[in-house]
Formats: C-alpha cells, structure tokens, sequence
C-alpha cells in the first residue's frame, strides 16, 4: 500500500512540476512577445499646427510592442502630404487623429483673414472651403498682376449674410461639436449657395500686401479657383 501511495505521490509531483515548467515556459513566451518592438513613426523635429509633413521631417522608432497603441501609425508614408492638426513634438509618436488631409487650419507662419466685400472685384462661386485660388490684382493706375505667386488656400466661404455656405443636412458646427474633421471639410464641401465672401489662409506679409494695394478703393482682387490637388 505505502508502495502505491508513494508512487501516486511521485506521479503528482511529476504533473506539478511539469505544469509548474510549462506555465513558467508561457509566461517568459509573453515576456519575449512584450519586449519585441515596433517601428512607429515620428517627427524628426518639432512640427507647427498646419504644416504639410514631408518624408524628411518623418523617421521610424522602435517601441515596445506591449505599448503601442491602435492609432499609432507605423507607416510612414501614410502621413506624407498630411497636415499637422495639433503641434507635433520631436520623438513623439503620431497618432492618426494629429494629422489631417483637408487643408482647412492655416499653415506655420498664416492665419486666417477675412476679406472685405469692397476689396473683391469678382469671385467663382463654386468656391468652397478648401479651394485653392489664386490672386489677381486689377484696377485704376495699377498693373494687372497676379499678387502672390503661390495659391492660397480658402478657410471659409460665407453667404450674404455672414453664414457659411455648407451642406444645410450636415452643418459644421455639428461635426466641429464632434470632432470629426472628414464631416468637417465634406460640410464645407458639398454645399449650394451664394458666395458673398471669403476668408483666406495667408501670412502676414501677404495680406499687408492686399490691403496697402485695396484699402484706397483704387484697386481690387480677383480670385479665381484652381483644381484641389487628390488626397495621398
């Protein structure tokens, strides 16, 4: 009997230690998973709200892969040609919500200008939030001239009286109330109605310029419309 019993007691041991060894494997198993990494992608430098991210202000760093989050991005090229929404700081991982495709923020060194009805000789009524125009100055003892040799970027497109011209079924401020930028820029896309003024992205520089050449009377803008560039 002793002889049985000590066998069944060896047997249990056995099935112990063998659970204790396997449970011990598992656990460093999770260890090693935990402690490999993942490239994630960062800003080489500081990124201001509103700049377009390049590939050379972007790099690859490894993170423990137990840390990274869902929305990290790890494909670099995914941002490039994207808009910072929010400052971006150097080494910090980016996460998709942080950079925007609809060009609606002004970029580093602008801010957006409304621009008074009496400065504007014509303008496309087609034009939405999110266009690209460009600027001609026209009008009595000035030379016809395109101003800036760059197209700015519009911000907001207003009706006659001071609302912005959007998708009557998805205002703006709903989808500003939310977060949500992609219902954001189709609110301001996909809208019908008479463009009465605008406002525009520039620098500072940019608009001192259009103001010095309108405020006399003398002289007004025309802003004509070019084609968004596709999203990446």
């Amino acid at each position: 009997m002793f002889f049985r019993r000590g066998w069944v007691i060896s047997g249990v041991s056995l099935l112990l230690s063998g659970a204790l060894v396997f449970a011990v494997y598992i656990l460093q198993l999770r260890q090693i998973e935990l402690q490999k990494t993942v490239s994630i992608v960062v800003p080489t430098s500081f990124v201001d709200a509103g700049v377009t991210l390049t590939e050379s202000m972007l790099q690859y760093q490894p993170m423990v892969s137990g840390a990274v989050a869902d929305d990290m991005v790890t494909d670099l090229q995914e941002l490039v040609g994207l808009e910072a929404a929010v400052p971006l700081g150097k080494g910090e991982p980016v996460l998709r919500w942080k950079a925007q495709r609809y060009p609606l923020l002004p970029k580093a060194g602008e801010s957006s200008f409304p621009i008074p009805k009496e400065y504007v000789l014509s303008v496309s009524g087609s034009l939405r939030a999110g266009d690209q125009v460009r600027v001609y100055v026209t009008g009595q003892g000035v030379e016809s001239q395109r101003l800036y040799s760059r197209e700015v970027t519009v911000a907001s497109v207003k009706a006659i009286n001071n609302i912005e011209v959007e998708d009557p079924k998805e205002p703006h401020l709903y989808a500003r109330a939310e977060g949500d930028l992609e219902k954001l820029h189709a609110a301001r896309r996909e809208a019908n109605g008479a463009v009465d003024r605008l406002v525009l992205n520039l620098t500072e520089e940019e608009w001192l310029a259009l103001d010095s050449l309108c405020k006399t009377g003398k002289a007004k803008v025309v802003l004509a419309g070019v084609p968004i560039s596709s999203p990446r």
